[in-house]
């Protein structure tokens, strides 16, 4: 279903079922999956791939050029996954060169109004960004991150799986996974205890982690010397993809707990 008013390059490849509204823009080397809904005045342009069953709602610009004075115009892209919800003005872009060449966003996330995800960041599954949040270009979005409305994080910070950002924070350094934010410039405080609730985690693991992160806090040593013991002494699953991800290689310092 195309509606007349609708410019859809010959060249670009919809699925079955797909839905295009009034005075949307789909460019040439665009993909779109099984049952795409692309709403009014929506633009779809770029290297980019729409996985199934996603929403494209007005005024939404995806698989724009990055916001990066160093872009040539090299050949790159956007993949987006299936079940996503892009809502009304939120853009995202594709990668550069210097980055990878990709951005990537997962299943099952919601982009409410006005957010943005940059260029070659990774966005995992079930991700919500609230109103107006921002993701900076290399940005790492693990698994049900939340990010409130608008927060930005900046270029090559990750964010842990699970990890919540409260609502007018700037992120400037790594999360840890099920870490919470929040204040203007971003605090580690504490852990995101509902939402590891909301996912059934169970309550021993909860108790780990909050273990885990008190040693993390006032052990001996220093943070990453903190981090390694408890890496080799923990048996809790959590606890380890906490450690983990402090011990792996980063572009950015973290925030630490109080």
């Amino acid at each position: 279903m195309i509606h007349p008013s609708a410019i859809v390059d010959p060249a670009a490849k919809l699925g079955q079922d797909c839905e295009i509204g009034p005075f949307c823009v789909i460019g040439p080397e665009v993909t779109l999956g099984d049952r795409v809904v692309v709403k009014s005045h929506a633009v779809i342009t770029g290297w980019t791939e729409v996985g199934d069953d996603t929403v494209i709602f007005p005024f939404a610009v995806v698989g724009e050029v990055p916001q990066d004075l160093k872009f040539r115009g090299e050949r790159t892209r956007l993949v987006i996954g299936k079940r996503n919800r892009i809502r009304e003005g939120a853009t995202m872009n594709v990668g550069t060169e210097g980055g990878g060449g990709e951005t990537r966003v997962g299943d099952d996330g919601l982009f409410m109004t006005g957010s943005h995800v940059g260029h070659d960041a990774i966005i995992g599954d079930r991700v919500i960004l609230a109103n107006q949040a921002a993701v900076a270009g290399h940005c790492v979005l693990g698994d049900d991150v939340i990010v409130g409305g608008l927060s930005g994080i900046h270029q090559w910070v990750r964010v842990g799986r699970g990890a919540i950002i409260g609502a007018v924070t700037m992120v400037t350094n790594d999360v840890l996974p099920h870490g919470l934010v929040q204040g203007p410039r971003g605090e580690l405080d504490g852990l995101n205890l509902v939402g590891l609730k909301r996912r059934g985690v169970e309550r021993s693991e909860i108790t780990a982690l909050r273990a885990g992160y008190q040693m993390l806090a006032q052990g001996e040593g220093t943070f990453l010397d903190r981090a390694r013991r408890l890496h080799d002494e923990t048996e809790s699953v959590h606890v380890r993809e906490m450690t983990a991800f402090i011990l792996a290689a980063t572009d950015r310092s973290f925030l630490t707990p109080k």
